[in-house]
Formats: structure tokens, C-alpha cells, sequence
């Protein structure tokens, strides 16, 4: 029986960038729901004699994903050519970047103030999307090329996470960061932010076989995973006493539904993929002078916004919920009426638009009785104090001064309160 096992865990994030057009044509990027191979081109399709052109935009973004975490920006960087061979990439290679990445070195502390190195943040093109379906009695792999060529930036952390905690807090860290940044609204169920574990075990000194997990859509998926892949490690060192080397790497999946792991194929080395610099798009060069623009750019983060928060007197949990907004802070700022707790809620309960009028929509919304049935309570539970004889009288049948008492409460409400909460409310208290 093992005593001593300690998960060594790495992450791999991959986000798609909200750009208008695509990472080396001018095929829109925005690609989900519509209509399958209808935003291709022959760039991103790979046809002969097309010549990809970079998208700046998409460079820039990722600059300021890296500078975010404290990485270091490669003033000289290029694109390479990643050789293999699937159905979703139609080039048969995916240009993307090797040796010299955007961004290395960087790290992204946690609330426990312990450091996650970040090996790299690089920036690639996305591949095609296969679709498995019935079609006429028959399964059958389609493949939808509207995704192929979206920016895509990848995020890799050095394997410093040592527990599920560590890394849920990791991922929802880097997405609060890319969405606070505005290159992307890194929706899950959309694909726009997936998360890849890398798993292995140290055991009592002996290291298991590396694992990685392929596209994840879920914070909660990825810690599930990532507990059955250190008990199935486990079980298998125990019965096999196998250890990890160069040839035993695997690349696995994730069934939600029955909450396993399955393997899918032996996993590559950098040398399978055959990595050579992009021919076909020249080495750049990032100037001092545009790292400084891109960094006088750069909005708060959401640590900092957090900070700003609690000093506000705001809860923590609430606090975490508002730096999901740019202008939540504001907002609270200059509206010291506004309650962060209900205003929280009502971001959680998807009541508000984030995208909207939060102060707009906070007024609306607030009606006393429809949202805060506590505020509520307390004015009815006042007039009824207040006014003995009236709530005897209705006792003993007399329920015209029902109205008596409903506009009561709305008077001490100054007419905030909703009425028909107010009417339900009162009736419920007299019974």
C-alpha cells in the first residue's frame, strides 16, 4: 500500500481570441452557430498557392495576455509549422509557434500567495471541428471548417500545482484575467476556453506515467477528471509498479457522463511534430516602444479590482462576483446606495447584463418585495407593530383595511416596494 502520493499537476489553457477576422485571413471569427464551411476561404482551408497574412490584432491580444501574467515579451519571435496529420486540419500542419513564443516566464500567484510558473503563452490558429452524427441510419464524422484558422492562445504552466483546489482556483483565475482584458468572452460551452490537465504522480518517490487530458469545457469537469486520473494512477502503480519514461506518455479524454478518463492515443514529443519556422510568414519584431503602449493599455486586473472592493467594505465572495465587471467598481463607487450583496446576486442569477447599464438595470430591478424580500419583511413587520387596532379589526374580518395597511408600507418604502409582494406579504403575516 502507497503512503506518500503527491499529484503533479500542469495546465494547459487554450483561449480563442474575439477578433473580427481570423488568425491569417479575413474569414470572420466569429464561428459559432453558424452554418457549417460557410466562413472558409482558401486560406484557411489550405489551398494550394494561399499565403497566410497575421493578424495584428490577434498579436497584440496575446501581448497583453502575457504581460497580464507577468511574463516576458519575446521582442523576437516567430511562427513555425506543427507537422501532423488529423481530419480537422486541412494543411495537414498547424502554424503555430515552437521555440520562440510571444510570451515565457511568467507566473500567476494564488490567494495562498504560492507562485504557478507560466512556461509560455503562445499564439496559434484553430483547427477544424468534427461533428459526430447519425446520417441516414449511419455513424458518420463530419467536419466543420469555420473554427480552422480562429486565433487561439495557449497558456502552459510549469507543473507546480499539487492539488484539484489549486487548480480549479488556477483556471478561474486565467479566465477572470482574459475576460477582464476584453480579447475574448472565454465562453466554455461555446469552446472558447478549454482546459487540458497534465497529471502524473509522485509515489513515494516513483513517478507514474505523464497523462494528458484533452478538452475540457468545465472547471468542475477538470477537477472530476483530475481526481479519478490520481485514483486510477494510483490503482495502476499498486498493481503494475509502472513509471513514467519518454515512450509511456498518454493523451486521454474526459467522460463527463460516467465521469472517467479513456485513453485516446500514445501522446507526441516535440520531435514527432516535426517543428521548422513558418516559411511563408517572416520573423517579427516587437518594438520596446509597442510592449509600452500595449502595457499603458491594460485595465485592471481583477486582483486588483478585488482589493479595491473589499477595502469598500465589500464580502470577499461578493467581491470576487463584482470583478467580473469593468464597471462594477465604479458603479459602487459613485452609488453608495447600491448593496454589493444584492448587486452580486443578481450578476450570479444572470439578471443583469454585463455588457449593459449596471446602475440602470440595479434600479429597475430592485424593486423591494421582488428582489429584496428581507428589506420587505422588516417594513411590514414595522406597520403591523405600529398599528394593533387595524390588524385586529382585519382578525376579525374586516379585510377593506387591507388597504390600510398595504399603503403603509408602501409610504415607508417612499413607493419602492412592490405591491403585490407588499399585499401577499401582509396577508401571509395576518393568518
Amino acid at each position: 500500500m502507497t503512503n506518500n502520493i503527491t499529484p503533479i499537476i500542469g495546465l494547459e489553457v487554450h483561449v480563442e481570441l474575439t477578433t473580427r477576422s481570423k488568425m491569417f485571413c479575413a474569414c470572420p471569427a466569429d464561428h459559432f452557430g453558424k452554418d457549417p464551411n460557410t466562413q472558409t476561404c482558401p486560406v484557411c482551408l489550405g489551398l494550394p498557392g494561399a499565403l497566410p497574412v497575421p493578424n495584428q490584432q490577434a498579436i497584440e491580444d496575446t501581448i497583453k495576455i502575457g504581460l497580464a501574467l507577468n511574463c516576458k515579451v519575446n521582442e523576437n519571435t516567430h511562427f513555425d509549422r506543427k507537422q501532423y496529420f488529423y481530419p480537422d486540419l486541412p494543411k495537414g500542419y498547424q502554424i503555430s509557434q515552437y521555440d520562440q513564443p510571444l510570451c515565457k516566464d511568467g507566473f500567476l500567484t494564488l490567494d495562498s500567495g504560492k507562485k504557478i510558473r507560466l512556461l509560455r503563452v503562445h499564439l496559434e490558429e484553430d483547427t477544424g471541428k468534427l461533428q459526430h452524427i447519425t446520417l441516414n441510419d449511419e455513424r458518420v464524422s463530419l467536419i466543420d471548417f469555420n473554427r480552422s484558422g480562429v486565433p487561439l492562445v495557449e497558456i502552459v504552466s510549469e507543473p507546480d500545482i499539487a492539488s484539484t483546489a489549486e487548480a480549479k482556483e488556477y483556471l478561474k483565475k486565467i479566465h477572470a484575467i482574459v475576460r477582464q482584458l476584453g480579447v475574448t468572452t472565454a465562453d466554455m460551452e461555446k469552446g472558447q476556453m478549454r482546459l487540458e490537465p497534465t497529471i502524473n504522480l509522485n509515489i513515494d518517490g516513483h513517478f507514474t506515467p505523464l497523462v494528458e487530458l484533452k478538452n475540457i469545457n468545465s472547471f468542475n469537469f477538470a477537477a472530476l477528471a483530475i481526481d479519478y486520473e490520481v485514483s486510477r494512477q494510483t490503482a495502476a502503480f499498486e498493481k503494475d509498479g509502472l513509471e513514467k519514461s519518454k515512450s509511456n506518455k498518454q493523451t486521454r479524454g474526459y467522460d463527463s457522463a460516467l465521469k472517467i478518463t479513456f485513453l485516446q492515443r500514445q501522446k507526441e514529443e516535440a520531435k514527432d511534430y516535426r517543428y521548422f519556422p513558418e516559411p511563408d510568414i517572416p520573423p517579427l519584431r516587437i518594438s520596446p516602444s509597442v510592449i509600452e503602449k500595449i502595457q499603458s493599455e491594460m485595465p485592471q486586473l481583477p486582483d486588483a479590482i478585488i482589493s479595491q472592493l473589499i477595502a469598500l467594505g465589500v464580502k470577499p465572495a461578493d467581491a470576487l462576483i463584482l470583478s467580473r465587471d469593468k464597471t462594477a467598481l465604479t458603479v459602487l463607487k459613485s452609488n453608495p446606495d447600491v448593496q454589493p450583496g444584492r448587486l452580486s446576486s443578481l450578476i450570479v442569477n444572470k439578471k443583469i447584463d454585463l455588457s449593459g447599464n449596471i446602475k440602470e438595470q440595479f434600479e429597475k430591478l430592485t424593486a423591494i418585495g421582488e428582489t429584496d424580500t428581507g428589506k420587505l419583511t422588516a417594513f411590514v413587520d414595522e406597520v403591523l407593530a405600529q398599528n394593533p387596532k387595524v390588524v385586529e379589526e382585519y382578525k376579525k374580518g374586516k379585510t377593506a383595511v387591507l388597504g390600510f395597511l398595504i399603503g403603509a408600507v408602501m409610504k415607508l418604502s417612499q413607493g419602492k416596494a412592490d405591491a403585490k409582494s407588499v399585499t401577499q406579504l401582509i396577508i401571509q403575516k395576518l393568518k
